[in-house]
């Protein structure tokens, strides 16, 4: 089964704002808009990206504090993780 465009550009909606990102948000909204997203059906699909986003956050918070928990962490070093500074 392919999904239309109505469908695509709503989970696109949710995604923004699961990933914090407003330009790609305002992008969504607007092809959402164009194809065929109704105002009800954008709001349902941001407080679904809403309710991720703040699922995935409350993990990475409670990961995190039990990381402080243990030994102290050292800076990371060159290679290790994400690349985040």
């Amino acid at each position: 089964m392919k999904l239309d465009d109505h469908t695509l550009r709503l989970i696109a909606v949710g995604a923004s704002i699961a990933a914090n990102c407003q330009p790609c948000l305002e992008s969504n909204v607007a092809k959402a808009l164009e194809n065929g997203a109704e105002w009800q059906e954008i709001a349902q699909a941001i407080e679904i990206g809403k309710m991720v986003r703040q699922g995935a956050s409350s993990k990475m918070d409670r990961f995190a504090s039990s990381l402080n928990q243990k030994a102290p962490l050292t800076a990371g070093l060159p290679g290790e993780g994400c690349g985040c500074p």
